[in-house]
């Protein structure tokens, strides 16, 4: 009971603190100049401020330093003082990379070089990494090598980071779409009794929720690079710390909270692709803009998206309350296909990778046909 309203103080502090924070953002904001103009890739139509993720970093921490002084002995051990520690120390970091890009629009291998070092410090100066493994429908998690788990962690945490960064389209989009992700994670570090995990989500979904007060349509601010690569960060690492002991199958858990951003990554890699385009170079083919084009208002694309996440993150709760087993890990499996189908189809009706190209959609189709003959046959 003490823990849990210690869990809320902590929510609540962190929310007041955005919302007296994120008003002098703004005006900090257009006082040096960080701010986003409209042109033919943006949805808004005048000048706005960015650097909003500094309210968002502001009450985390704030929230997180203000009740430090009150978490009870015991409650935390020097391992999970030391996830806490990476967390804030790796995110200043790229807080700092995001603010330099709001306000000098750095290059994207600046930017990219900037999450790795930050990453960089998580896994290297504190020791936070990926390291079990286990093959799929094996009995026993194995350790593996550090020339592998280095590399993989840095992957990850700068692949979910780059994940938010690319959907941060619309008012509130990206806000809200971690949230949903973040309080997913809230959930499940619960169900497992993780203590680190819970506190971290609890004062970061405060933060979240307070700046969303104003970045929600019609947003009064951006939160910028500043805030989509700290959330992004944020969420990987708060993803790995809770669920780095689980198997590679269990590790669907962490891919399902983080679906969305994910899966639009993906379908921006595979569409630039077969459009022979850069890979890095920014397009209008995201979800939230094939939701637009359908003739979704701003506010009912954002809402749209936010169902999608939480079905995500519903289903990752699920996944993760069932037992290990090899019952189980076909379960798991079967899920996984099933949500594969899922994304496909929905990828192919809203065009996202190719307005043309429906392979799984022709291909039902013609078997449907196909079905349809034999029966009048």
């Amino acid at each position: 009971m003490a823990e849990g309203f210690l869990y809320g103080i902590g929510f609540i502090v962190s929310l007041c603190l955005a919302l007296l924070v994120t008003p002098l953002v703004i005006k900090l904001a257009f006082k040096i100049g960080a701010i986003d103009k409209p042109n033919h890739r943006k949805v808004h139509t005048r000048i706005m401020p960015r650097l909003g993720g500094l309210g968002i970093y502001a009450a985390f921490v704030g929230g997180y330093l203000a009740i430090k002084p009150f978490i009870p002995d015991g409650l935390l051990r020097a391992y999970d003082e030391n996830l806490i520690n990476a967390l804030i120390a790796g995110g200043t970091i790229i807080v700092i990379i995001g603010a330099l890009d709001d306000r000098f629009e750095l290059s994207a291998k600046v930017k990219l070089l900037g999450q790795i070092i930050a990453a960089g410090v998580v896994v290297l100066g504190f020791d936070i990494k990926i390291n079990l493994l286990n093959i799929p429908f094996g009995e026993a998690m194995q350790p593996i090598a550090d020339w592998i788990s280095i590399p993989l962690t840095i992957l990850w945490i700068v692949g979910v980071t780059n994940a938010i960064n690319l959907i941060d389209g619309l008012d509130g989009l990206a806000a809200g779409v971690s949230a949903i992700a973040i309080g997913t994670i809230a959930i499940m570090a619960a169900i497992m009794g993780f203590a680190p995990v819970i506190l971290l989500s609890t004062i970061l979904l405060g933060g979240i929720i307070g700046f969303l007060a104003y970045n929600f349509h019609p947003a009064k601010i951006f939160m910028g690079d500043t805030g989509s690569l700290f959330l992004g960060f944020g969420l990987a690492t708060l993803s790995m710390l809770g669920f780095k002991q689980v198997t590679i199958v269990s590790f669907v858990t962490p891919l399902l909270i983080i679906g969305v951003p994910l899966s639009d990554t993906f379908f921006a890699i595979v569409r630039r692709w077969i459009n022979k385009r850069p890979i890095f170079a920014p397009d209008k083919g995201h979800l939230h803009h094939c939701l637009r084009e359908l003739g979704f208002s701003h506010r009912r694309t954002v809402l749209i998206i936010y169902a999608i996440a939480a079905f995500f993150g519903a289903c990752a709760i699920l996944q993760s309350t069932i037992v290990e087993s090899t019952a189980a890990n076909w379960v798991t499996f079967v899920v996984i296909l099933v949500l594969v189908f899922i994304l496909q189809i929905g990828a192919e009706l809203i065009g996202i990778v190719d307005k043309t190209r429906r392979p799984v959609l022709n291909f039902l189709q013609r078997v449907l046909m196909r079905t349809e003959q034999q029966r009048s046959k």
